[in-house]
C-alpha cells in the first residue's frame, strides 16, 4: 500500500515534465495507455475467459467503469488549470464523500468522529476555494472535485454489485471511456515522442502497476482504516515532488486549507484503526 500510494504521487511531477498543455489531451494518451497496459494484465490472468469477466460485471461494472472514466478525466483536466497541491488536496475528500454515499445509498453507519471530521475538511475546502478565487484557479477546483464524489460513486457500485464487480475490467472500460471521451477535445495532437514516454509511465507505473497491487494485494489484507491512513502518502508527497523540482508552490490558503483535510483524514482513519485493533484484542481474549 506505501508503493501504490508512493507511485500515484507522481503523476503531478511527470505531468508538469510533459510540454502538452491541453488537459484533453492529457487525459487521452494517459488513459488511452492504461486501458492498453491493465487490458493485457486482464488477457494474460483470464485468456479466453476474460469476456465472461467483462461480462459478468453488470450494470454496477459499467457504473464503475463509467466512475473511473469520470475520475481519470477530471485528474487530468484539473492538473491542467491548478496547482498539483490544490488537485491532491481536494482529492482528500474521497474517504468522506465515499462514507456519505454509503450511509446514504447503501444505509451504512457514520460514526461521530467522521461526521467532525467530515466539518473540519470542510472548512478546509472552503479555505482553498476562498483562495481559488482569488487566483483565478477556480475551474480547476471545481474539476478536481469530481473525483471524490465520481470515487464515492464507484464505491457504492462496488457494494451493490455484491462481489460481481472486477476492479481490472472496470479499469480497462474506465480507460477507454476516458479515452474516447477525451480524444475529440485533444485535437490538433502536439505530443512528441518525450511526451508519449512520459504519458506512457504515467499509465503503467502512476496507475496500472499500483491499480493492480492495489486490488490484488492490499485491499484483500489491509482494513479500510488502514488503506486510508496509507492512502495520505500521495496527498503528501504529490505537492512535495513539484515544489522540489519544478518550484510550483502551493500557496498559502491551498497549504493552510490543505493541511486541515489531511490532518481531519488522519486523525479519523488513526482513531478508527485504533478501535479496530482494540475490538481485536477483545475478540482474541474472548476466544
Amino acid at each position: 500500500m506505501i508503493l501504490c500510494a508512493s507511485l500515484w504521487s507522481i503523476a503531478g511531477l511527470l505531468m508538469r515534465a510533459s510540454s502538452v498543455t491541453n488537459g484533453w489531451e492529457a487525459s487521452f494518451w494517459r488513459s488511452a495507455f492504461l486501458a492498453a497496459a491493465v487490458g493485457a494484465f486482464l488477457l494474460a490472468r483470464n485468456g479466453r475467459n476474460v469476456h465472461a469477466r467483462i461480462l459478468a460485471m453488470g450494470w454496477p461494472g459499467l457504473v464503475s467503469g463509467l466512475a473511473w472514466a469520470t475520475m481519470f478525466t477530471c485528474f487530468m483536466l484539473a492538473l491542467s488549470l491548478t496547482t498539483v497541491a490544490n488537485t491532491l488536496f481536494i482529492m482528500g475528500l474521497l474517504p468522506f464523500c465515499a462514507a456519505l454515499a454509503g450511509w446514504i445509498v447503501l444505509g451504512e453507519r457514520v460514526p461521530l468522529r467522521t461526521w467532525v471530521a467530515m466539518a473540519a475538511a470542510t472548512a478546509g475546502i472552503g479555505i482553498m476555494f476562498h483562495g481559488a478565487f482569488r487566483t483565478g484557479n477556480l475551474n480547476g477546483s471545481l474539476i478536481a472535485l469530481g473525483v471524490p464524489f465520481a470515487a464515492a460513486v464507484n464505491y457504492v457500485a462496488v457494494k451493490l454489485g455484491r462481489g460481481r464487480v472486477d476492479l481490472i475490467p472496470a479499469l480497462v472500460l474506465g480507460g477507454a471511456l476516458s479515452a474516447l471521451i477525451a480524444l475529440p477535445l485533444a485535437l490538433p495532437i502536439t505530443a512528441d515522442g518525450t511526451d508519449l514516454s512520459l504519458f506512457g509511465a504515467l499509465a503503467v507505473f502512476q496507475l496500472a502497476i499500483p491499480g493492480v497491487l492495489y486490488t490484488v494485494v492490499a485491499v484483500p489484507r489491509l482494513s479500510a482504516a488502514e488503506v486510508g491512513l496509507l492512502s495520505l502518502i500521495e496527498v503528501i508527497l504529490g505537492p512535495l515532488w513539484v515544489w522540489l523540482a519544478r518550484g510550483e508552490e502551493p500557496g498559502t490558503a491551498v497549504l493552510t486549507g490543505g493541511i486541515i483535510v489531511i490532518t481531519a483524514l488522519a486523525v479519523n482513519e488513526s482513531v478508527g484503526l485504533a478501535i479496530e485493533r482494540r475490538a481485536l484484542r477483545r475478540a482474541a481474549i474472548a476466544r
